[in-house]
């Protein structure tokens, strides 16, 4: 899954950064509004995580720009330091989904990520299977069968893209858009290792589905009925 992180303190947004990316998300961060706003018009989120006081705008008028980009019901939860009544009314009248007074628990702010996600809407599944693949959205675990499969965190997250499209077919370029943040160096055949180690590691797994090329369009994960 993929997060916009938009907070202006350096140290909380470094700290969010590791933090989440360690869980297994790929994570776009954002220093000010205007910056926010733009990466909304140009890459698809599954959550974002806003502070209130931005210096350039504020992150009430962030999410009234939210609706008229890709992510326009993308959740969201309100990072803030100020515990005003009148604030946290205005912030979730406005479309946000959650509030979270800083400071903050990390543990607290995954389990309130997994909440919003849970939601009704494209990201409600629990879980991910396609045969005996499966993938666990709440622990991001996989598993061939009762048999855990042990992946990286950009193959775990290819997993998921391909399980979620499947048996449709994901185009290569929405799959760098949703691996990498925007601000990684990524290399021509980068998408064409990671879906090779991981084709051989559900083959080696025992796994019923496959990953198909269909050459200059994408990939597709198919299971051995199909």
């Amino acid at each position: 899954m993929k997060l916009l992180v938009v907070e202006d303190h350096p140290a909380l947004r470094d700290l969010l950064l590791r933090h989440l990316q360690r869980s297994g998300f790929v994570v776009d961060v954002a220093e000010h509004g205007r910056e926010a706003v733009a990466m909304l018009a140009l890459s698809r989120y599954d959550a974002m995580l806003l502070d209130l006081g931005l210096p350039d705008m504020g992150g009430l008028s962030v999410l009234a720009a939210r609706s008229s980009t890709r992510n326009a019901d993308l959740p969201c939860i309100i990072l803030t330091a100020c515990d005003a009544l009148e604030q946290r009314i205005a912030g979730l009248d406005a479309g946000a989904d959650d509030y979270l007074l800083k400071p903050f628990e990390m543990a607290e702010l995954e389990a309130r990520l997994r909440a919003v996600l849970r939601r009704p809407g494209p990201r409600a599944e629990r879980r991910l299977q396609l045969g005996n693949l499966s993938f666990c959205l709440e622990s991001r675990e996989a598993y061939v069968g009762p048999q855990p499969l042990l992946l990286s965190k950009r193959e775990m997250a290819l997993l998921e893209e391909l399980l979620r499209c499947a048996p449709r077919v994901v185009i290569k370029d929405q799959l760098e858009e949703r691996l990498y943040a925007l601000s990684e160096a990524v290399t021509p055949n980068a998408i064409e290792a990671l879906v090779s180690r991981l084709r051989r590691k559900l083959v080696d797994a025992g796994a019923d589905s496959s990953i198909e090329t269909l050459r200059g369009l994408g990939y597709r994960l198919a299971s051995g009925a199909s």
